[in-house]
This record gives structure tokens, C-alpha cells and sequence, in this order.
């Protein structure tokens, strides 16, 4: 262990300037008089939004469900009357994901938990009728004889529901050993199964249950078919993560096109549909809406109805085509090329809190971020205002005068400065990473530095390093081999990464054990790395004083790295499941769903500091963050962002 004395003049030292954090004035929600540790001030809803999630047309009336809502709803847009007239709650799942049609009743799926409704139109009746173990349902569709198909995952299996005797048919996996079922479409004869993280696109014989792959050779090596739309003739399926159309004849499977979307940084295909002799899709990054003709091959980028945003769902309803996103629902009318965009919020669709997925404080506001954007918290004045972004914010850092945003899906860099309306694009890595997962930046250099998770099912995690006076960036893929960096702290030019045996979501580990790695920010190489907790798959935090790295582990275990014995001197157990850790003076903070816990570093003891928290992140798991003064963390009770004196 570090002996005493060092420990708490180091300990002092970290607290006057703690690495890669920004020196700002204590904020005015911290200035008051001392407060008693543990006591919590509530600032109201974390964030809120209405972000959707798919869509169904019934008669002139669009229903369109939520996610990360609580509860999720379904918002009855009435085109005649132009305005949402009902809501439907959907009380469990974190959101709705697939949606589809028979006759005039809405099915609804959700995912986390997997659970099947039934919205009655006529009679506003909502019901639950069956609970499937799969985390996810992610996509649906209804056959011509009124049966409703399901894809789920984990495992990527297809699921029958029939509306005429409530019973439920287990099809298997399309693909055995993928996990995703991304997307589905059924017809009179056959189920038709989109598959990743290994593209497949299986058609299922509905009688014999007997299967067959349509995918050609060609396009093997693709990663998903995520979107998908059928016709009486075609199968038209949108593939990652090159963003490619794959247009097949059901008649002759042999006979197809691939259609590059050329969107820049094009990556996935998100949403299709095949009407009057055309195929309608959507790219992602980009935004773009495209159009491909079935009879002549003819190519047509349409338009961008909304910079960035995804289209989970298009629809054809008297003659327009519906696509519907997060911030609303885009207009085409084939007729004219006029693109009109409606606010579904605007219209009356409810707005409520979210399930945010990251907190920051730079000493006068805190940033939460969710999906779309961040909700800002003026800590004077208790005003909140809206940072719109596409995507999703997922970690949060400032430096001086600047908050950098690392965001989901493109592992993109924006900067924002207070007060400005619009956060700015720095970089997207590339390198087949969507996620980022920590910011960090070294003093000594003045350079910021990124982690980022790969696309599912690819391998290798990659370190971004930023310079913000020149722009340059550099990326670095693998930096930790078959590892995705999880956590980052800096020291004298000097990366300090903990990382996660987890590289693309759905790819099995190949590795069994989470590493504590340096890398050097002058020769870009890493130095040394060890396994600082056996059997530890992630090391979700990690944070240093001029003496130790800490961390903490997505098992609930700190541990202290002494950096001149170079090993690790001591480990706590501290909860069941690692969060977020920060530090202060001789104290550290981590949390889980229900608490905050205080760990005295010298002593190497932890304890609650409150309790009975419940708060609800997305995916799970728990974020605190720590105001620059070192008076007060930020987390969440429920859905409520909480100040916590310490």
C-alpha cells in the first residue's frame, strides 16, 4: 500500500488540481454554507424528451410510439384534425421499438422487457398479452392472414403470435449463433429474417418451418441486414456497414442489385420501404432519404429531411410517404419532391423524462445527456435549456471555457461554448467504431484523448488523439488487442486506460480478463499492461492522484495501482456492480442504482452516503459526475437530477 504520509500530501495535491479536469470557480449552487455531507438538493427531470421509436398507420390516424419514456406511450396523430388526440401507455419496457398492424388493432413490442400489447383502436382498450425472456424485440410485422411475427434478441430468434388463440410459436434462430433478428416481413408462405452481427437473410417456410439463406455470396461478408420491406415480387433489405440496398426477386433470389447509398460517411441502411415501383430508404449518418426505381434501376438521393437523424420507420399513407425520427416526422409527396417536417410535439405528443446516459458539471451547469441531444442545467438560475445534437451524447468533459461531447452513433467529438446555440462537429473516428465510452485530457501535452467501442459484432476498440489547436486527429485501432477501452485518465503525458473484454456488441469475448494499460501520448505506444482484478471483465472508471491510479471494476471492486511500485496494492469490494468514480482530496465516489458510496482512500473503507436512489439510466448500470469545486456530485434519483453535498 502507499504509506500514510505520501498518501495525503498527495491526496492534497489532486485536490487543488485534479488530472484532465477543468480549473473553474466554485458555481453558485456550491457557494453557500457548508452543507452535511449526504444532503441532497432535487433539480427536476434530468432530461426531457419524446424520442420514437416506429410507427403504424391505421385508417388517417398515426400511431407513434416512444422510447426511453416513463412509461412509453403510443400518440395518436389524427391527420384530419392535424393533432395528437390520445395517448396510450405502455407501462413496462424502455421502449418501443417494433410496431405493426392487423386489421384496425396496433400491436406494440417493447425491449428490457420483452412484452407484447395489443392497442384497440376502436375502443382505446390497451392490453398486455404475452412476456417473452428475450432482452429485446426489436422489429415486427404482420402477415396477410393476420398472424404477427417477431424479431428478438438475445438470442436473434423469430416469434409467432397469433390474434386468434393468444398462442405464441417459438420459429428458433434463422442463423444459429447470431444474436440479432433485426428485421422481419412475412408473407403468405414465408417469414423473411434480416440477421446480424453476421449478415443473413433467411427466409422461413411458415408450414414446414424450413429455412433458406437469400443472401448472396456477394454481400457474405456484410454485418447486418438491419431494415426491410417486401412487395408481392421483391425483397428489399438495408444492409451495414458499408450502407448498401439489397434488392432481391422472390421468384429468382439470384437475380439482385446492391445499391450503394452515397451519402458521405454513409454507414447503415435504417429503414426501407418498396411502393409503386419504388424502393424508399434512409441512410445513416447522413440523414439523406433516397429512392431506387425496381424497373429501371434508377437512383435518386431525395433530400435530407432532418441532418443526422435516424429513421426508424417509413410509411405510405395517401399517396405520401411518411418518415418518421426522433425530433418528428418528415412529408414526401412523390408528386411534387416536396419534403415537409412536422414537430409530433408540437402536434401534442407528450414530453417527458428520459433515461439519460451521461452527467457533467462544468461548475456552472450540468449537461445530461440523452438521445438527440443534452438537456442544460443553469445552476443559478435553474433554467434548463435544450443542446440539440444527432446522436447521442455518452460522455461529457470540459476544459477551460470548452465542453467537449463524445456521441453515439458515429464515435464523434463535438466542443460546445456556453451560450451558443449549436454544438460543433470536431471529428467522427471512422475505424468501424460507434461508441465512445471516456474523455480525458493531459495537461502536459494540451491533447484530448477518446475511447471508443467498435460497430456490433467488429473487433477492436480504438484510442482517439485529439489535438484542439491544430485539429489533427490520430486514431489508434487496435490499442488494446481484442479489448475495447472503457475507461481513461491522464498524467504527465501518460494515458492511463482501463478497458473491457466486450469489443462489438454481439461478438463473443475472446479475451477473459479487463487490463490497466499506459500509453504514451509522445511515442503513441503503449507501455506496459496487467490485469488488475482476476476475472473482472470491464474497469468501468478509473481515476489518478500524482501517486495511484484507482479504479473500479464492473464487479463492484476498487483497487489502487501504486505508480512508482507499479502494482496494484490494495482492492475493496464497494458494491455488486461498478459505475462511475471520481475523487476528492483523500475520498472517492462511486455509485449503483440505489446509492452513492464515499471510499476513505487512506483507510481503504467505504460506506453509503445516501441511499434509496433508484435512478434510472439508460442500459442500466449508473453515472455520477463531481463539480469542479469538490463540494457536490451530480446523479440521478429516478429520473431527477440530484445534487449531492460532500
Amino acid at each position: 500500500m502507499i504509506p500514510r504520509r505520501r498518501f495525503l500530501q498527495a491526496a492534497a495535491a489532486s485536490a487543488v488540481v485534479s488530472a484532465g479536469a477543468a480549473v473553474l470557480p466554485a458555481s453558485p449552487a456550491t457557494a453557500a454554507a457548508r452543507e452535511k455531507p449526504g444532503t441532497i438538493t432535487d433539480l427536476g427531470p434530468a432530461s426531457v424528451a419524446s424520442p420514437l421509436g416506429n410507427a403504424e398507420f391505421v385508417g388517417d390516424v398515426l400511431y407513434l410510439g416512444s422510447r426511453g419514456l416513463a412509461p412509453n406511450v403510443v400518440g395518436a396523430w389524427d391527420l384530419g384534425q392535424d393533432k395528437v388526440t390520445a395517448h396510450f401507455d405502455i407501462p413496462t419496457g424502455v421502449g418501443i421499438w417494433a410496431m405493426c398492424k392487423v386489421g384496425t388493432d396496433v400491436y406494440v413490442a417493447t425491449h428490457t422487457r420483452s412484452d407484447l400489447y395489443r392497442i384497440d383502436t376502436l375502443t382505446g382498450a390497451t392490453t398486455l398479452l404475452e412476456r417473452y425472456s428475450d432482452d429485446y424485440i426489436w422489429t415486427m410485422a404482420a402477415s396477410p392472414d393476420g398472424k404477427v411475427y417477431m424479431g428478438t434478441s438475445q438470442p436473434g430468434r423469430v416469434l409467432e403470435y397469433d390474434p386468434a388463440t393468444g398462442a405464441s410459436r417459438d420459429l428458433g434462430q434463422p442463423a444459429p449463433g447470431e444474436p440479432y433478428v433485426r428485421s422481419i416481413q412475412a408473407d403468405a408462405t414465408h417469414v423473411y429474417a434480416g440477421v446480424g452481427t453476421n449478415a443473413h437473410l433467411v427466409a422461413i417456410d411458415r408450414a414446414t418451418g424450413e429455412t433458406r439463406d437469400l443472401l448472396p455470396a456477394e454481400v457474405a461478408d456484410r454485418d447486418w441486414v438491419s431494415s426491410m420491406s417486401i412487395s408481392d415480387t421483391h425483397i428489399a433489405g438495408g444492409m451495414n456497414s458499408l450502407a448498401e440496398l439489397l434488392v432481391l426477386e422472390k421468384a429468382d433470389p439470384a437475380a439482385y442489385k446492391v445499391v450503394k447509398a452515397t451519402a458521405p460517411g454513409e454507414k447503415y441502411i435504417v429503414s426501407v420501404l418498396i411502393h409503386d415501383g419504388y424502393v424508399y430508404f434512409a441512410g445513416r449518418p447522413s440523414g439523406t432519404f433516397y429512392r431506387y426505381h425496381l424497373e429501371s434501376g434508377a437512383y435518386e438521393v431525395l433530400g435530407v429531411p432532418f441532418p443526422e437523424a435516424a429513421t426508424v420507420r417509413i410509411l405510405e399513407h395517401g399517396g405520401r410517404i411518411y418518415g418518421v425520427q426522433d425530433p418528428g416526422v418528415f412529408v414526401y409527396d412523390p408528386a411534387t419532391g416536396a419534403i415537409d417536417y412536422v414537430s409530433h410535439v408540437q402536434k401534442g405528443f407528450k414530453a417527458a423524462p428520459e433515461e439519460p446516459m451521461s452527467v457533467h458539471s462544468d461548475g456552472r451547469r450540468v449537461y445530461v445527456g440523452g438521445k438527440g441531444g443534452c438537456d442544460i442545467h443553469d445552476l443559478a438560475t435553474r433554467q434548463v435549456t435544450r443542446l440539440t445534437i444527432a446522436g447521442e451524447p455518452k460522455t461529457i468533459m470540459t476544459v477551460k471555457d470548452t465542453t467537449y461531447l463524445g456521441v453515439y452513433t458515429q464515435a464523434a467529438l463535438y466542443s460546445h461554448r456556453a451560450g451558443d446555440a449549436e454544438a460543433k462537429l470536431l471529428f467522427r473516428t471512422g475505424q468501424s467504431q460507434d461508441r465512445p465510452k471516456d474523455l480525458v485530457h493531459d495537461q502536459l501535452t494540451g491533447l484530448i484523448v477518446m475511447s471508443t467501442q467498435p460497430e456490433p459484432g467488429h473487433q477492436n476498440g480504438a484510442l482517439d488523439v485529439y489535438d484542439p489547436r491544430t485539429g489533427r486527429l490520430d486514431t489508434y485501432r487496435p490499442v488494446v488487442e481484442r479489448q475495447t477501452v472503457f475507461s481513461l485518465t491522464a498524467l504527465l503525458g501518460t494515458v492511463y486506460m482501463g478497458t473491457s473484454t466486450q469489443e462489438g456488441l454481439g461478438a463473443p469475448p475472446v479475451t477473459s480478463t479487463a487490463r490497466l494499460a499506459a500509453f504514451d501520448l509522445r511515442t503513441r505506444r503503449v507501455k506496459w499492461e496487467i490485469e488488475p482484478v482476476p476475472g473482472a471483465k470491464a474497469v468501468t472508471s478509473l481515476k489518478n492522484t500524482p501517486l495511484a491510479l484507482y479504479g473500479i471494476t464492473d464487479t463492484g471492486v476498487l483497487f489502487e495501482y501504486d505508480l512508482l511500485r507499479r502494482k496494484v496494492t490494495r482492492t475493496l469490494k464497494v458494491c455488486d456492480r461498478g459505475g462511475d468514480l471520481v475523487l476528492a482530496g483523500r475520498y472517492a465516489y462511486t455509485s449503483d442504482e440505489d446509492a452513492v458510496y464515499r471510499i476513505d482512500l487512506a483507510r481503504l473503507t467505504s460506506e453509503k452516503l445516501v441511499t434509496g436512489l433508484a435512478s434510472d439510466w439508460f442500459g442500466g448500470g449508473s453515472r455520477i459526475n463531481i463539480d469542479p469545486s469538490r463540494k457536490a456530485l451530480y446523479a440521478l434519483k429516478g429520473r431527477n437530477l440530484i445534487r449531492v453535498a460532500i
